[in-house]
C-alpha cells in the first residue's frame, strides 16, 4: 500500500484488518493479558474512517462494505466505551471477580494458617471453592443450572483418585480459573 486514500478497494481491505486487529487488542486489555490501551492502532482505525466519511465512494460494492465497516466500528466502540467507564467505576464484572477471587484466597490463606480458625462455612483449606466456581461461572455468564455441591463434589473425588493414582501425590488441591471466558477448575498434585 502506497499511500492511504488512493486506492478504495486496497484501503478497506486495510481497514478490515485492522479493525479485527484493534478488536483483539481490546479483547486482550479487557482480559488483562495486555497492560495498556490500544491508543495508536484506535486512532488510526478512527482516522480511516473519518477520511473515508469525508470521502464520497462511487462504487456501490466499496460504499455497501465501507457502510458495514463503519457500523461494526462503531458498534465496538460503543461497547469498549462502555467497558471502559465500568473499569473506571470499578464495576467491570471480571476486575470485580478477581478482586473477590483476591480477598477469598487471601482469607484461605489466613484460616490455614497454624493457630488460626477456618473461615466459616469452608473446610480448613478449601476455601469456599463451591462459592467460587458459583461465582465464576455467574461472572463470565454461564449460569448455574444444574450446578450442585454434591455434583462438584463427586467430581472433584473422581478427578483426585485419578491424579493420585497417576502421580502419587499425598493430597491434591484444586482452584477455579477463568479461561477464555469459561470457568475450569485446575488440579495441583501436592508432593508430600
Amino acid at each position: 500500500m502506497a499511500q492511504f486514500g488512493t486506492d478504495v478497494e486496497e484501503d478497506l481491505v486495510v481497514m478490515d484488518v485492522k479493525l479485527k486487529q484493534l478488536k483483539n487488542e481490546f479483547d486482550q486489555y479487557f482480559l488483562g493479558t495486555r497492560k495498556r490501551e490500544p491508543y495508536l492502532l484506535k486512532n488510526e482505525v478512527a482516522k480511516m474512517m473519518t477520511l473515508y466519511a469525508n470521502i464520497r465512494i462511487q462504487n456501490t460494492g466499496h460504499r455497501f462494505k465501507f457502510n458495514n465497516l463503519r457500523a461494526r466500528y462503531f458498534s465496538l466502540k460503543r461497547h469498549w466505551d462502555l467497558t471502559l467507564r465500568k473499569i473506571e467505576e470499578g464495576r467491570y464484572e471480571r476486575h470485580v471477580f478477581k478482586a473477590n477471587l483476591r480477598e477469598r484466597e487471601a482469607s484461605s490463606a489466613v484460616a490455614s494458617q497454624p493457630g488460626r480458625e477456618p473461615v466459616a462455612g469452608a473446610k480448613a483449606g478449601e476455601g469456599g471453592l463451591f462459592d467460587d466456581y458459583l461465582a465464576a461461572r455467574l461472572a463470565c455468564g454461564q449460569g448455574t443450572k444444574g450446578v450442585t455441591k454434591d455434583k462438584l463434589d463427586a467430581l472433584l473425588a473422581k478427578q483426585e483418585r485419578a491424579i493420585r493414582e497417576k502421580t502419587g501425590c499425598a493430597e491434591v488441591r484444586f482452584r477455579v480459573v477463568v479461561e477464555g471466558g469459561k470457568t475450569k477448575l485446575k488440579a495441583s498434585p501436592v508432593r508430600g
